[in-house]
């Protein structure tokens, strides 16, 4: 792997909260512990979460491979070169020829991006990443549902299937570069490469182009995706489709499509993570003398919940293991008890309420009184 230029930029050691000399296991157990804490799906999308795990990520793949570890302390212990470093001279792709394979040379001649004069110019290219939008209803969110996405977005082409070139015909190897995509302009100690002017970077030449895409391999066309969401998937949170993007260029890998969920509200319930909520009305009496009573559950059953003699309102009772179903376990049915006050009374009501009021001996605001 060529030194990257994020290599002087960023300490992976650091990232990772290990020392330059801790051991491959250790650097593996500190992956892994951060990865839980900050993996998206543990963190309902939150967009920093995801950008942390990215880098995490990203040094893992670096010092937890011990090749690339070997290349990158190197590479950070000779420091960025002369000239060479962040904010100097980066223009065009430059070879130091110190000769040999594998030696500083090879070391120096990749620092920042730079080629070697025998590095292909463009190579495979990942396509982009794509977004769109899903509305699904609470309940599908909960449950979880398999649907399909119209899009309208880059694809491989119909035709030729991805090539460029008009079905019957194939591409060849360009001769000029020899299928690199670079041509090189020796100037003594340093090789400088620049992009192939016949075949444009591509290392390939269409003599006959599709005459779909025009060469390109291409086209921008409705195609439908097949997207299954997941139990538990919250408000507005984004959902990765690996491969399932815009396709790559010169056989490199399709991007990514990122789905992000609008959940429409309940008629009844709410939710907090992976409770439930649900709010209950119970009578005047129901509350002062309990009693029995049955609440609705979001798969159309029901549960009974005894209220407690003296209820008040605002009165939370926990349902075990009713709630929305996650990757830590199913969350819970949280019941929150209002006192319904009628407001029109009949008569035999309004007479047995005086009759109450009338033989209250305790006044529930004697805790205001004055000293």
């Amino acid at each position: 792997m060529a030194p990257q230029r994020e290599w002087f930029d960023k300490d992976y050691y650091k990232v990772l909260g290990v020392s330059e000399t801790a051991s491959a296991k250790e650097i593996t157990k500190a992956y892994r512990k951060l990865a839980r804490q900050f993996h998206p799906d543990a963190n309902h999308g939150d967009p920093k979460s995801e950008e942390r795990f990215k880098e995490i990520s990203s040094a893992y793949d670096v010092v937890g491979d011990e090749a690339k570890r070997k290349e990158y302390d190197e590479a950070r212990r000779l420091g960025p070169v002369g000239g060479f470093g962040p904010g100097g001279y980066n223009q065009g792709d430059i070879r130091f020829d110190t000769g040999g394979e594998g030696g500083l040379g090879d070391l120096l001649g990749n620092l920042f991006g730079r080629r070697r004069a025998n590095t292909p110019g463009t190579g495979p290219q990942r396509g982009a990443d794509l977004e769109a939008e899903l509305t699904l209803s609470f309940v599908d969110a909960v449950k979880g549902m398999t649907t399909t996405l119209q899009l309208i977005s880059d694809s491989a082409c119909s035709t030729c299937g991805g090539n460029g070139a008009k079905p019957g015909t194939v591409p060849h190897i360009c001769q000029v570069c020899g299928g690199r995509g670079v041509t090189d302009d020796n100037q003594g100690f340093f090789s400088f490469s620049k992009p192939c002017y016949v075949c444009q970077g591509r290392g390939t030449i269409i003599d006959t182009p599709c005459p779909t895409c025009h060469g390109s391999g291409v086209e921008r066309r409705p195609r439908e995706v097949k997207v299954r969401i997941p139990a538990g998937v919250d408000n507005h949170q984004r959902i990765r489709l690996k491969g399932r993007g815009a396709p790559g260029r010169n056989g490199g890998p399709p991007g990514d499509l990122f789905v992000t969920c609008n959940v429409t509200p309940h008629r009844i319930y709410g939710r907090d993570g992976s409770n439930l909520l649900l709010r209950v009305p119970i009578t005047y009496a129901e509350a002062a003398l309990g009693g029995e009573i049955e609440v609705p559950l979001l798969d159309g059953s029901r549960v009974k919940l005894r209220i407690k003699p003296g209820t008040q309102p605002g009165t939370r009772q926990r349902v075990k293991a009713k709630g929305v179903a996650a990757n830590n376990g199913t969350g819970d049915l949280i019941v929150t008890f209002d006192v319904a006050v009628p407001h029109n009374l009949s008569a035999a009501e309004r007479k047995t309420i005086e009759e109450l009021a009338k033989v209250g001996s305790v006044s529930p605001r004697a805790h205001l009184e004055t000293a």
